[in-house]
């Protein structure tokens, strides 16, 4: 990648108009960089040593091919190793077991041996050869580079043995390095195979089986029991219980019933559902996942940024103090050249970067698609950090805390009114509404089996609520100020009124020309495991909670009191909130601001950074945020801030790692002591490690992990 930005960079005008796909082995020409030819990209990638085609959407990836190549010439360098090996054992009869792995010939090396050493180098550094040319070219030193002049200078002073190791290890770590990145892809690939190829589409000739892509927005398909939903739709009929586990992580399926809607990649319980497509197989919410992870290593982790600085510095360093160990000790103390120019040479090898440089980008990908796989969808490398640094964490209240759904708590009637005759009346004044404190009476009424009695001449007050006429009498339904400003306000319900929203509730007050007649009260129910999941967050580092809410203050207190919020900041317009933001990331290092994605847009984009929730349902949630969460599940938030600390840790563990086994080789390299393939086997080994270290993040565990 720094190869490509070196090279193509200048010609697109600069190395911040390309993004690169670290997956498939794609790179990207912004539209900020203009109209430039292909011909001319092609021309500055191939200056490079590799080559290019332009992408086709669908096609395999570049790399699964060119993985099988490295297979085969890796398994061919390593089969002429162990045939160069099998001579020298048969041809070096007597010797003892030190001189034979010393490569100790009295009489010369046979020809057999050398062919196949040769053939050895020439397979093994079959894809490094070109690129440390034109590394050499461009005077841009890189691990290819060091390798070549390994090897060369192995076979210059008849180490052939050793520059056959170095060239098959090497041939190794790379194949190591594409396969690893191949296993982090087909994670992310693994999603594709949630949604079946086929849907079984019902129109009027019947019953037929269609290729999910080819099925248009509003035709109707047909899920049996067991099966996979293929698209994105909306039950018409049919009731079931769907798994929606593989794109949410929820682990208890959801009941699903006419007019809820379903997505593909879910899994249907028993019952035979109808449903109508909503979006094509391109638009669906598991393709806008898949698309969203396969893309977000473009926005790369501040560490992943550092790795590529410091190998950057660190490789033409590592040449310089390769030639220093080659002159200084002869000039200074007399050394011999033969052997301290190996030592140079020893120290090339084990300074190559590659564990080091793999780590990372492997650790981020697994990282990225476990948490795909445990319905959070984290939009780029760098917000896979920043939850491990989280100290403050703003939230709206509504829809977050709160199931956002307000239900009626109380009726209360007064003015010798009973209750039945008091929702009738606020029925028949709230059917045509479509005010969600109108929903939430409506659905308390049909709870009650209570029917509206229709009103006439209904209509609405604006600022105020609204009035109708009950046989010949008008009533009216609206909040405590508009009854205040009737002039029929009373102490007595004064006092209850305070009562109920010091309770956090919202109250409407019905009345007529004459007196009041009674109390409804609403309010936002609170999610049971919001308690829990504060406690959780406070647990895991997070000095202060906060909730921003446009709601009253009497009511954000009451929830913040019962749920465990540090500081409410209530009664805000958006602007306001976005304020508050601004004072929360003068106090603490690192914010979040979780909300839905739109209403809380401005907010989230002024904090460190934003969580969604909801996201399957909201094209706008995924948009807006930078980490989304599928579901309205507010765990998923403490579970987030552990998965960041442990893929952090991981990171962390195989730099440490890396750099430590380097640190070693060379210090054993500068007593004289270390072998070239023994540091290249160390290399090798190194890179094993901090690659199956990375891929542990794959079997991320899912909440409460």
């Amino acid at each position: 990648m720094a190869t490509l930005k070196s090279a193509v960079g200048p010609v697109v005008g600069g190395a911040a108009h390309l993004a690169f796909d670290v997956l498939n082995g794609r790179m990207t020409v912004l539209a900020s960089a203009g109209s430039i030819q292909s011909a001319t990209i092609m021309s500055a990638i191939a200056a490079t040593g590799m080559r290019a085609e332009l992408w086709q959407e669908g096609a395999p990836p570049a790399k699964d091919a060119r993985l099988a190549e490295q297979k085969l010439f890796t398994a061919l360098s390593g089969l002429f190793l162990l045939a160069g090996f099998i001579v020298h054992v048969m041809t070096s009869p007597g010797q003892s077991f030190l001189e034979i792995m010393g490569f100790h010939h009295p009489e010369g090396m046979p020809l057999a041996e050398q062919v196949a050493l040769i053939l050895s180098v020439i397979t093994g550094a079959r894809f490094v050869a070109i690129k440390a040319w034109y590394s050499l070219k461009r005077m841009s030193p890189d691990m290819n580079l060091l390798m070549m002049v390994a090897v060369a200078g192995a076979l210059i002073i008849g180490e052939w043995f050793e520059a056959a190791t170095v060239a098959f290890l090497f041939a190794l770590s790379l194949m190591l390095e594409s396969w690893s990145v191949g296993r982090a892809r087909n994670a992310v690939s693994a999603l594709l195979d949630l949604a079946p190829p086929l849907v079984r589409v019902k129109d009027a000739i019947g019953e037929r089986e269609m290729k999910a892509a080819d099925v248009p927005v509003g035709s109707r398909f047909i899920v049996r029991g067991g099966d996979r939903i293929a698209l994105d739709g909306r039950i018409v009929s049919g009731a079931s219980a769907v798994n929606q586990a593989p794109i949410t992580g929820e682990s208890i399926p959801v009941g699903k019933e006419p007019g809820d809607e379903v997505f593909a990649g879910t899994i249907n319980g028993e019952g035979l559902l109808e449903v109508e497509s909503t979006k094509p197989a391109t638009d669906t919410a598991l393709a806008r996942i898949i698309r969203m992870v396969s893309d977000a290593h473009s926005r790369r982790a501040e560490v992943e940024q550092w790795v590529e600085r410091f190998a950057r510095v660190y490789t033409p360093a590592v040449m310089v103090l390769s030639l220093l160990v080659f002159v200084l000790p002869p000039l200074l103390f007399g050394g011999e050249w033969r052997t301290w120019f190996y030592n140079a040479l020893v120290l090339l090898v084990i300074a190559c970067p590659c564990a080091l440089v793999i780590s990372t980008p492997v650790s981020i990908v697994a990282a990225l698609a476990s948490a795909a796989r445990n319905g959070v969808l984290i939009k780029g490398g760098t917000f896979i950090e920043l939850p491990s640094k989280l100290k403050a964490l703003a939230m709206d209240k509504t829809g977050t805390l709160t199931k956002g759904e307000p239900q009626v708590t109380h009726v209360i009637p007064l003015s010798g009114h009973d209750e039945k005759e008091l929702l009738q009346r606020a029925g028949g004044l709230e059917a045509r509404s479509s005010h969600p404190l109108a929903d939430a009476i409506m659905r308390y009424m049909k709870d009650k089996g209570v029917a509206p009695i229709e009103a006439e001449e209904v209509k609405l007050l604006p600022g105020q609520g609204v009035q109708g006429v009950f046989n010949g009498k008008t009533y009216w339904l609206g909040s405590w100020r508009y009854a205040v400003a009737r002039g029929q306000a009373t102490d007595a319900v004064a006092a209850r009124i305070g009562e109920l929203e010091q309770a956090g509730a919202t109250t409407v007050v019905i009345g007529n020309d004459e007196h009041l007649c009674g109390i409804v009260a609403l309010a936002d129910t609170i999610r049971p495991e919001a308690k829990a999941i504060l406690s959780a967050l406070h647990a895991e580092g997070i000095k202060e909670v906060v909730m921003l809410t446009g709601d009253n203050r009497t009511a954000a207190e009451s929830i913040a009191r019962q749920v465990g919020i540090d500081t409410v900041r209530a009664e805000l317009l958006p602007e306001q909130k976005v304020a508050a933001i601004d004072e929360l990331t003068k106090r603490h290092p690192m914010v979040a601001m979780i909300g839905d994605g739109v209403n809380d847009a401005p907010a989230m984009a002024r904090a460190n950074f934003g969580i969604a929730m909801g996201a399957i349902g909201s094209d706008a949630a995924i948009e807006t945020a930078d980490i989304a969460l599928m579901t309205d599940d507010l765990s998923k938030v403490p579970w987030l801030v552990r998965h960041s600390r442990r893929a952090m840790g991981i990171i962390r563990q195989n730099i440490v790692f890396a750099l430590g086994v380097k640190a070693l080789f060379v210090t054993l390299t500068v007593f004289g002591i270390a072998t070239m393939w023994g540091a290249i086997a160390a290399d090798v080994g190194a890179s094993l490690l901090v690659v199956g270290n990375a891929l542990r993040l794959l079997n991320g565990k899912t909440q409460g992990a």
